[in-house]
């Protein structure tokens, strides 16, 4: 029986090799099994919207949104929906929450991401400051 991350992996293959309807399926059978499943959450919008079912992709991102709503892709991905579905209003509300999310964020690791190793030992030597290059033209006093 393959984990919900090997089906994720697949339906995001069937995804990235324009098999719309497979992933969709894929990701709907996801979401039946986990429904706080994030990344599928997400990725079902974007499927919606590359079909150009924008009403669906709209829904499915509000749903990610109670998820995670405070998710910069989150907000980004509404604010395309929004704006391909010609809620300019709805889509510049949601440009503007991605950039806060972003704000949010910076210079911080996301749950993802593995904070920066501190370094052991010694600091390393300061920088060999090479000679002058003969080749290059001394500037004129």
């Amino acid at each position: 029986m393959a984990s919900l991350q090997d089906e994720y992996d697949e339906a995001m293959y069937a995804f990235s090799t324009d098999d719309t309807d497979r992933a969709i399926v894929a990701l709907t059978e996801i979401l039946a099994k986990d429904p706080n499943h994030f990344d599928a959450q997400l990725s079902l919008g974007m499927a919606y919207c590359r079909k150009g079912d924008y009403a669906r992709a709209i829904a499915e991102g509000l749903k990610a949104e109670q998820l995670n709503p405070k998710d910069q892709l989150v907000h980004t991905n509404l604010s395309l929906f929004y704006m391909k579905a010609g809620d300019k209003t709805k889509a510049e509300h949601h440009g503007l929450q991605a950039r806060i999310a972003s704000w949010r964020t910076a210079g911080q690791p996301t749950e993802t991401e593995l904070p920066l190793a501190k370094a052991e030992g010694p600091s390393p030597a300061p920088p060999v400051k090479f000679p002058e290059m003969p080749w290059k033209k001394k500037p004129q006093s």
